[in-house]
């Protein structure tokens, strides 16, 4: 079997044109942003799965969980290893578009890979005062934590037809200069994909899938010098492991499904001295899910609903 290079993937599929090898189409949409019946869960009646081309990714919006193509790719097969995954899109990839009412390519005719369209970072500003951006780190249970950390990212996208969108998220940069960005609506990179590595103790470094489930733990460990690794995406677990094996003492806090826990598998495997420690949010999907839940009963703590004085008031008769 060839092995493929999860670059080359990134580059060369995008997850339009992969859903739509698959047999999978828009159910609304148009233009660089389409809505689908998500095909990673059953019985979604209402579409709540998002494809954004011009940035190349997508947003599962009833799990919370999105990414790049491989990133659906692991979560489409949860069964096969990472290798097998970058196989398959490959595989599928060069398959033909199936002929159905939303795809204008004649049968049998092989589709060539959209390239991604230009986009452009015009403006950094270090708080994240942002009435929109702070209200959805709030909600996220993170906004303490914002200062130093997060940043206001200003971009624009640029289509095939040299028309621009403006848009803005919540960001901060990995390993190679890349910018991870989100917001309510999107979750991605611009730029280059990459590990967010935190240096601290040499001895001891903890992994996380995503930059949120970290701000969740730092606010549990305020004052934790321990190195830190964000994958940013599972499709770097390799590389996350080859900087985790420096380390005499590892500990990883992945999700709570099938890649989250395939890739806590593919970990133990590699590092069998590393540890789980994932049962810290056993009831939650992941750490900023319990944040969320945490953050939730404090706000309604600090600001109880007013009760209705004449709830429980009987009307003796009706006029």
């Amino acid at each position: 079997m060839t092995t493929i290079n999860p670059t080359i993937i990134k580059e060369q599929v995008t997850v339009a044109g992969l859903l739509a090898r698959l047999g999978y189409q828009p159910a609304k949409g148009g233009g660089q942003e389409k809505v689908y019946h998500s095909m990673l869960r059953e019985g979604d009646r209402t579409p709540s799965f998002s494809v954004n081309d011009a940035l190349g990714v997508w947003y599962d919006h009833g799990t919370g969980k999105g990414g790049n193509v491989i990133d659906f790719g692991l979560a489409y097969w949860p069964d096969l290893t990472f290798k097998d995954v970058m196989q398959k899109i490959w595989e599928v990839a060069q398959q033909a578009v199936p002929d159905t009412p939303f795809s204008f390519q004649p049968a049998g005719r092989r589709r060539r890979a959209l390239k991604l369209p230009h986009y452009q970072v015009e403006e950094i500003k270090p708080n994240c005062n942002n009435p929109q951006i702070k209200h959805y780190l709030e909600n996220r249970g993170v906004l303490h934590l914002a200062k130093g950390r997060l940043q206001e990212v200003y971009y624009c996208v640029e289509d095939e037809k040299h028309q621009r969108k403006h848009f803005f998220a919540a960001g901060h940069q990995n390993e190679l200069g890349g910018w991870e960005v989100r917001n309510k609506y999107f979750k991605g990179c611009l730029g280059k994909k990459a590990l967010t590595i935190i240096e601290g103790d040499t001895r001891h470094v903890i992994l996380f899938e995503g930059y949120f489930d970290y701000l969740s733990w730092l606010h549990e460990h305020p004052d934790d010098k321990t190195s830190i690794i964000v994958l940013n995406s599972l499709s770097l677990l390799e590389a996350a492991i080859k900087v985790a094996m420096r380390y005499p003492q590892i500990d990883c806090f992945f999700d709570h499904d099938k890649p989250g826990r395939q890739a806590t598998r593919s970990l133990l495997k590699a590092l069998p001295y590393a540890s789980d420690r994932s049962m810290i949010y056993t009831d939650y999907h992941d750490y900023n899910d319990k944040r969320k839940s945490q953050s939730r009963e404090e706000r309604l703590a600090a600001n109880p609903p007013r009760k209705d004085l004449f709830a429980r008031v009987n009307v003796p008769f009706e006029r």
